[in-house]
């Protein structure tokens, strides 16, 4: 590998991707879910990480930009029916908890992560797969282009959604605003449709909501003057914010489809055999 991808061993163990001109730094450890852990542009750390809950592999973790596939929430009873057969697929699906593959971009502008199925990710999910990401520093962003390849030769479609769950900092959860969501929500605690106005007033307390927004949509700290515009283009254009009291961090989400999507066929994506489908979404930065 290149110099601009190095594995370091503190503060945790991890590889870093040092953009070659702008000098942006990613960190990430493919083998814990592919997961991007901290993403530094123009100086700044935009994202939220909890190194101290990671360093215990039995908690669930809190921070970078954990993977959502083969979908997004939850399933009743966590089951996948396909084909008459019952499978147990757990919330957010198996990506974030499996070991990726990671190398650098051919023109060296970012890194490649990539998952393909198991004999494991088989009894969860019947299909083989192929999940391409390339995260790239952009100047004052950050572009994250997956393609989602269905490898099978069979009749039956690969159904799925796919999304991704970045943690970024801020200040002060009762100084911050977000902008460009629709004027209503799905509150996810409630799953019960709400006024977005209502739960953005709510973000000191806790929330879990679903928008279906326009356009971009923009996490704001007004107490540091920085903003995180998230541009997600169709069919990643699902916006989900959730926030947990007293982390001083908001989660700003695209989803390709709503909780229980592959069952309720809400936006469900389905490949046939030998397609592939890319998806794209952009974090652009700005503060002072």
């Amino acid at each position: 590998m290149a110099m601009t991808l190095i594995q370091q061993s503190a503060p945790y163990p991890h590889w870093e991707f040092v953009h070659p001109s702008s000098g942006d730094r990613l960190r990430v450890v493919p083998e814990r879910g592919g997961l991007v852990t901290e993403w530094s542009c123009g100086g700044r750390e935009w994202l939220y990480f909890d190194r101290e809950r990671y360093a215990n592999p039995a908690n669930s973790i809190r921070g970078g930009i954990p993977v959502l596939f083969p979908i997004c929430g939850n399933l009743p009873g966590d089951v996948l029916p396909v084909n008459g057969v019952d499978h147990t697929l757990k919330q957010h699906g198996f990506a974030r908890d499996l070991p990726w593959q990671l190398q650098l971009l051919e023109d060296q502008s970012g890194i490649q992560l990539s998952l393909t199925d198991t004999a494991q990710t088989r009894e969860a999910f019947p299909f083989p797969f192929r999940v391409v990401m390339a995260v790239r520093p952009l100047a004052q962003a950050l572009e994250i282009r997956t393609t989602i390849s269905h490898t099978g030769d069979g009749a039956v479609a690969m159904p799925f959604s796919f999304g991704l769950h970045p943690y970024f900092t801020i200040s002060d959860l009762s100084r911050t605003r977000l902008e460009g969501l629709a004027p209503r929500c799905l509150n996810h605690l409630e799953m019960a449709e709400t006024d977005t106005a209502g739960q953005l007033e709510r973000l000191a307390q806790g929330v879990d909501l679903l928008s279906r927004p326009s356009g971009p949509v923009t996490l704001v700290d007004d107490l540091a003057g920085t903003r995180v515009q998230l541009d997600h283009p169709a069919p990643m254009d699902l916006t989900v914010v959730w926030t947990e009291p007293p982390r001083a961090m908001v989660c700003l989400e695209p989803w390709t489809g709503p909780r229980q999507s592959l069952i309720s066929g809400d936006r469900k994506l389905e490949l046939a055999a030998g397609e592939s489908l890319e998806l794209c979404c952009t974090y652009r930065v700005s503060q002072g």
